[in-house]
């Protein structure tokens, strides 16, 4: 009657889970996939994979870390974001921590609290100088 040939279900980037806004969750929160959070969350937030997606609602309350390669913020954040990709700040996002983001979208409105770090995607580095090159321009 059920078809069980599908035992190694795995997550894929498409997969999305809800954190309801009655919800409360003390601890940290590990994820694949897309996460959208109504609710309340006391700890780190840590989205694992290059498709990992974290969406914060006007009404989620986060104390803790949050990183992921691609985050959304509506709500309020009291701890460090680390954007590995793309961090978008919309008009109610509230954040008391610093912020580190390779790609960053702020609406009028939005607040931070804290250093705003870019990061790039490798630190640039200059070449080495010849020794022999600069001897011979002397």
């Amino acid at each position: 009657m059920f078809n069980n040939s599908r035992k190694d279900a795995r997550p894929t980037a498409e997969a999305t889970t809800l954190i309801a806004a009655c919800t409360e969750i003390r601890g940290d929160v590990h994820f694949n996939g897309h996460l959208h959070v109504d609710g309340k969350i006391e700890g780190a937030i840590r989205g694992d994979g290059a498709q990992a997606r974290l969406t914060l609602s006007e009404h989620a309350r986060v104390t803790g870390e949050l990183q992921a390669p691609h985050i959304i913020i509506n709500g309020t954040v009291t701890g460090d974001v680390t954007a590995s990709e793309r961090l978008e700040l919309a008009s109610s996002a509230r954040v008391e921590g610093n912020v580190f983001y390779k790609v960053l979208e702020m609406s009028a409105g939005a607040q931070i609290n804290g250093k705003m770090v870019h990061r790039d995607e490798a630190p640039r580095q200059l070449p080495k100088p010849d020794s022999d090159a600069s001897v011979a321009a002397t």
